[in-house]
């Protein structure tokens, strides 16, 4: 029980003595109420002292008023004056403040705040409070005031807020999902899975998102509050929220929550911490709360994971998600130019767009009032800083049924995420200031391959491409598009709607399973399509570093060729890669770039083709002593293994886990010699049961991106020598 004393306004005479009604003290009923609203989990109902109470909006939850006496509705009347404690000017109108009177069992309103006589033993009443289904998602003070009927008052204050959220659990909330296993994913899990990697080489990355920890809801609500500027009733609108938070979690503009930085070398990140070595949320959002300063640095999938935690401490479902070939398209135009020299080298100074080969983004789950009830359920979010939306680096949120059928006008930002995900990518030659552009390719179906989220209930990717985007090459994939061409303003969209040519086809075969110290081999196909023309073909195989940004870093290998194509043959050419060629010039993802610049001579017709590949790191082993049991510690044990031909140097694991209240930083003494492991053990303490994960991140001056996770299950202590539930674990 939380025992306060009671705070008398000044203007009111001791009411004790007059008979007036007292509150003593208020017990949140934090066990009920955290069970009730599936909050249980989140710091502030379970640290040692000060617990506030988190509930969520439209449910009733339950007060213990502990009085001077027992209350008698026919002598006494008690009112609930209840107000948002960071803003000073508020009223009724704005939806700051409420009074509510305390009502008979089934006088209450639905929808609207209310608090109802429950029972009462003793001089202990039973009241239960909803917060209204629309209440701005906010720190709420509770006064109560008591008052002899006819006679004096008396005022009480708790000292301890009352934490109001979105409730996905309620019917008349904008955020309502349907399922319960949707909403423990969406809203309750605190450990998953993102995907990294190439369209062919799928990565799957741990995330620990920690939404429950200390300080992350605080946060969560500054960052709407002060950084996102969010006010009034905005606050409780999870369309004007969610937005805000796309912005407020980059730099820009704003000043939130992280700092990106896409740089090819180490020393790029000199001064803050590298993004592949975050493995959750909980370091940099405690990190930001406490200097109100931005963390240094992130990149995509380092924002979409934060993005998801303040999302879910919220009460808003929120899932990271994954396109594979994601197109920047910064001219509008619903296609990706790519301009390319003679030998085959991105002019990056005539245009800004480009395709990465991954990007992370986020879906948010609501109604859209604002489009009409068919555009609500997921809506894409991005807080990653790539173009201005109404003067801000932010993006959405965007209906993915506005998306998906190109209704591109529906707000926000449809546009950029159609373009992401459905950009045709038109291939361009310069050969110089007074030829104009030679067009080379048109490929429309390689943007936005494979978009991935975790799986409900398991650690295994799930592909939702088909709630962006109808299957490639289909008739309602091309109409689409088309539809969304001519919408679109822009001069090159239109341009491109009038041309077409053919090509020689050109495919790559690489290999899926090389792992990185390993050499391969990069074979190009060729087929003349022709039935009766023979083909002079001379071109540049290349091999080239690239960031997962679609940056191209150097040049690994090249090899040219010169031959002629009978009519119908197919040839191919091959060159092999040696580990020696290109680990000194990977960059931090270990990905290439593959790419095959052609003349058809005879024709004087130019061809581009190209694709991605991405040598494989090992993954870190995680295993566990026996079985693990809530508040009781156990003992971790990581590893893992060189697979290079030299020594590994100054070796570190990050990990992040139950009970860890910060990263956990382990430095290895020793260097780690090839084909050997890199090991260390660790302890902790689950506070609560229930499942959890374990991520962690190896990284060294050889090798980086290296990461692994376990999830498990943790069982309630033995009653009567019975545990209640076995362990389960799961790892890359």
């Amino acid at each position: 029980m939380n025992a306060h004393t009671v705070m008398y306004r000044p203007d009111v005479i001791d009411g004790t003595r007059q008979g007036v009604l007292s509150v003593q003290n208020i017990d949140f009923c934090t066990d009920i109420n955290g069970e009730h609203h599936h909050t249980s989990r989140y710091n502030l109902m379970t640290r040692d002292e000060k617990k506030c109470l988190v509930v969520r909006r439209g449910q009733p939850f339950t007060l213990d008023l502990l009085l001077n006496r027992a209350y008698d509705p026919d002598k006494d009347a008690i009112s609930f004056i209840i107000y948002v404690s960071d803003i000073e000017k508020r009223g009724p109108s704005d939806g700051t403040s409420a009074a509510v009177p305390l009502l008979e069992r089934g006088s209450e309103t639905v929808g609207l705040w209310s608090a109802v006589y429950d029972s009462q033993v003793d001089s202990h009443l039973m009241v239960s409070v909803t917060a209204a289904a629309d209440c701005m998602v906010a720190a709420w003070k509770v006064d109560i005031d008591t008052k002899l009927i006819g006679g004096s008052s008396l005022s009480y204050t708790h000292p301890l807020p009352i934490y109001v959220l979105f409730n996905p659990w309620c019917l008349n909330d904008s955020v309502y999902m349907p399922g319960e296993s949707h909403r423990d994913e969406y809203v309750l899990e605190q450990g998953g899975l993102m995907f990294r990697g190439v369209y062919n080489i799928i990565k799957p990355t741990p995330w620990n998102y920690a939404q429950f920890e200390k300080d992350v809801l605080d946060c969560a609500l500054y960052l709407v509050r002060e950084v996102g500027k969010v006010t009034g009733s905005g606050r409780s609108s999870a369309i004007r929220t969610a937005r805000a938070l796309s912005a407020a979690v980059n730099v820009q503009d704003d000043n939130g929550v992280l700092f990106g930085n896409w740089g090819k070398e180490l020393s790029d990140y000199d001064g803050g911490t590298h993004p592949l070595k975050w493995v959750g949320s909980l370091a940099i959002l405690q990190r930001f709360y406490e200097k109100k300063k931005p963390v240094k640095y992130a990149q995509c999938w380092v924002y979409a994971g934060i993005l998801t935690t303040i999302c879910r401490a919220l009460g808003i479902p929120c899932r990271p998600v994954t396109g594979y070939d994601a197109a920047h398209d910064s001219q509008g135009s619903l296609t990706i130019d790519i301009i390319m020299d003679e030998e085959g080298n991105t002019m990056d100074e005539f245009t800004r767009d480009s395709v990465w080969n991954y990007h992370v983004w986020n879906e948010v789950w609501m109604e859209r009032p604002d489009l009409g009830p068919q555009y609500g359920g997921w809506q894409a979010l991005d807080a990653t800083p790539q173009e201005t939306s109404e003067d801000k680096f932010r993006c959405g949120p965007a209906s993915l049924k506005a998306i998906l059928d190109g209704e591109l006008q529906r707000p926000y930002d449809a546009t950029y995420v159609f373009a992401q995900v459905n950009a045709d990518k038109i291939l361009w030659k310069y050969s110089g200031e007074i030829q104009p552009l030679k067009l080379m390719a048109r490929d429309t179906t390689s943007i936005g391959q494979n978009i991935s989220t975790k799986a409900i209930g398991k650690m295994e990717r799930e592909d939702i491409t088909d709630t962006y985007k109808y299957p490639e090459r289909t008739r309602e994939e091309r109409m689409t598009m088309e539809k969304a061409l001519r919408k679109s303003e822009n001069i090159f969209a239109r341009y491109y709607l009038n041309d077409a040519f053919n090509d020689v086809t050109f495919e790559f075969d690489l290999r899926d399973d090389i792992k990185i110290g390993q050499d391969f081999s990069v074979v190009l196909h060729m087929k003349n399509r022709s039935t009766i023309n023979e083909h002079q073909v001379k071109g540049t195989l290349r091999v080239d570093t690239v960031t997962y940004a679609g940056v191209t870093g150097d040049g690994v290998k090249r090899y040219e060729f010169d031959m002629k194509l009978k009519p119908e043959q197919k040839e191919k050419v091959q060159m092999l890669v040696t580990f020696d060629d290109y680990f000194k010039k990977l960059i931090d993802q270990a990905s290439f770039n593959i790419a095959c610049l052609v003349t058809i001579v005879d024709r004087k017709f130019d061809y581009f083709a190209q694709d991605d590949f991405r040598v494989r790191n090992p993954d870190i082993k995680i295993t566990i002593d026996g079985k693990p049991v809530s508040r009781q510690e156990f003992t971790v044990h990581i590893k893992v293994e060189n697979p290079l031909p030299i020594p590994l140097k100054n070796g570190k694991f990050y990990i992040q886990g139950p009970g860890l209240d910060e990263q956990l930083r382990i430095a290895l003494d020793e260097n780690v010699a090839p084909g050997t492991f890199a090991t260390a053990n660790f302890k902790l303490t689950p506070p609560w049961a229930g499942r959890h994960q374990i991520s962690a991140k190896f990284t060294s001056k050889e090798i980086r991106d290296i990461d692994g996770f376990l999830s498990f299950i943790v069982s309630m202590p033995e009653t009567n020598g019975v545990s209640s539930e076995t362990v389960e674990t799961r790892q890359i």
